[in-house]
């Protein structure tokens, strides 16, 4: 056996211990559903106007004649200062929770989503992103805490849920700019604060639920709470392999949102609104595909679904460069599907690899996952300017073989079949 349970905390292998696990305390409780639909609502409203950026890329890109260079420094600017920022939050809230750090977050995105609506120029444009991206940094570490907390155990379930709800507004994003943006310009994004402040109202809501069933009972649950340990170069080794496979999964998925748009009106001349829509497809998918890894991995290990969304998508992706226009869409619902199973499953595998670290461990995969997202963006915005759209794709169509590497991981748990 690789691993093992102890509940004594004088075992001098333990890791340290916090709330962030729910005990026999919480999980006696149930899982908090309406707590998990708060927090996935709001994660819903946040994404949604984040995606807007990426869902207006072509306006700006005309507007401003930029180049995809310039496009994915967009992208690379809102990715990286939620990326930096995330793991640091995280460590901070760790020892300090901050149940009303979410409304604050939201207040950043607002004022982001406003400067985006009215922007004179490009460095300005990269300073709506960087406040947009600031708010994510706050957002997600918490937000994911408070969806463990009131997971009553589930913990899979509880961060598919959660999921759900942000890749569901990341879909609607390109739908409402083909709807809203398109046929009334860049200053109709001004709008969408209405969201945001519904958003705040919400997550006040959740913050209060927060600050009662965490910080009160912080004292009484961490003596409770059963500890996986492993020696400390298994650790790493493991967290080593997931950031691999993070890299691998959102590498691909950038190539996706942020050029998808540009490839089809490229390779088969179709409209802005016509290309917009086939994303918010993809992206839709993607949403799908966020609900099923969680509980899956509940019932059969995560271990097993990890391997699965990552190396099975690959005959997809090898196929999607070669696909004509029906079978693009396809293909592209296919690999939204499969591959946003990952997450859910490598962030919880990730929380019971080191214990007690909830947000510290939640703000490194959030913003890892953005920073990569960032850097695939900005990377493959120079390989689009120099190759052209279509190399993009004939050359991202590889990482999800990188999935092999899954292999490695320790088995953290016995499958559960009831």
């Amino acid at each position: 056996m690789e691993t093992r349970v102890e509940t004594s905390p004088l075992s001098p292998t333990a890791m340290p211990m916090s709330t962030d696990m729910p005990g026999s305390a919480l999980a006696s409780e149930g899982t908090q559903f309406a707590v998990l639909g708060g927090i996935s609502f709001a994660h819903m409203l946040n994404d949604m106007i984040q995606s807007l950026i990426l869902a207006i890329y072509p306006i700006l890109k005309n507007s401003f004649h930029l180049s995809f260079a310039q496009i994915g420094l967009i992208t690379l600017t809102y990715q990286l200062t939620a990326s930096l920022l995330q793991p640091l939050v995280g460590m901070v809230t760790d020892r300090r929770p901050m149940p009303y750090s979410l409304p604050v977050g939201m207040g950043f995105t607002l004022c982001g989503l406003l400067l985006l609506a009215v922007a004179p120029n490009f460095p300005v444009l990269l300073l709506a992103a960087a406040l947009v991206g600031t708010g994510s940094s706050i957002f997600h570490p918490e937000s994911s805490r408070v969806a463990r907390l009131a997971s009553g155990g589930r913990h899979g379930l509880a961060q598919s849920l959660f999921q759900v709800g942000g890749n569901t507004g990341s879909s609607l994003g390109p739908l409402l700019a083909a709807w809203i943006i398109v046929p009334y310009g860049r200053g109709s994004v001004a709008w969408f604060s209405l969201a945001a402040l519904l958003a705040i109202v919400v997550l006040l809501q959740v913050g209060r639920w927060y600050g009662e069933h965490h910080v009160a009972r912080s004292k009484s649950q961490a003596r409770h709470l059963p500890v996986v340990t492993l020696s400390r170069n298994k650790v790493m080794g493991a967290l080593a392999i997931l950031g691999l496979l993070i890299f691998s999964k959102y590498f691909y998925l950038a190539s996706l949102s942020s050029y998808f748009t540009f490839y089809l009106i490229h390779k088969f001349g179709v409209s802005v609104q016509s290309a917009q829509f086939h994303l918010f497809i993809f992206l839709f998918a993607v949403a799908a595909g966020s609900l099923i890894g969680g509980p899956i991995g509940d019932r059969i290990g995560r271990k097993w679904v990890i391997w699965v969304s990552i190396l099975g998508v690959a005959p997809f992706t090898l196929l999607l460069p070669h696909a004509n226009l029906m079978w693009t869409s396809v293909l592209t619902v296919i690999i939204g599907l499969i591959l946003a199973s990952a997450f859910s499953a490598i962030l919880v595998y990730a929380q019971d690899l080191i214990p007690g670290r909830v947000g510290m461990i939640s703000g490194l995969f959030f913003g890892f996952a953005f920073g990569m997202g960032g850097v695939g963006a900005a990377v493959l915005g120079q390989l689009a300017d120099t190759h052209g759209i279509e190399y993009v794709y004939q050359l991202c169509a590889y990482l999800p073989l990188m999935g092999l590497i899954t292999v490695f991981l320790p088995n953290l748990e016995q499958p559960r079949h009831s």
